[in-house]
């Protein structure tokens, strides 16, 4: 391998390595609920969280959202339909503001850098 291939293949590690380390786990994105687990098995398989949080749809468009998705075969236990709809609507309807994620920090808590120090 040349040493400009060498350094072009060690750069697009680095790359890729950096965009994993910043991205956020998708479940983290959607709002705390009762539905939040099956909302993220259903839905984060195949887009982000971002195109749902982004969203501020009324109860009957959530509805006709969920059985669009259905129709596009996302799997969604027929038992849950409502949970998730109800879920939704309540997390990004028109009355709500916009959802921001908790920021997660990596850096240590005060008491663990207290701790280092000794």
């Amino acid at each position: 391998m040349s040493r400009l291939s060498t350094n072009v293949v060690v750069i697009a590690l680095f790359c890729i390595a950096a965009v994993s380390a910043s991205a956020s786990s998708p479940n983290e994105e959607l709002p705390a609920g009762p539905m939040k687990e099956k909302a993220a098995d259903a839905c984060l398989s195949c887009h982000e969280a971002r195109i749902i949080v982004q969203q501020r749809l009324s109860k009957a468009a959530w509805t006709k959202e969920m059985d669009k998705m259905a129709k596009w075969g996302a799997v969604v236990d027929p038992q849950d339909r409502d949970g998730l709809i109800d879920y939704f609507s309540a997390s990004f309807s028109p009355d709500q503001p916009t959802y921001v994620a908790p920021a997660t920090s990596h850096e240590p808590d005060a008491k663990a850098r207290a701790k280092s120090k000794h």
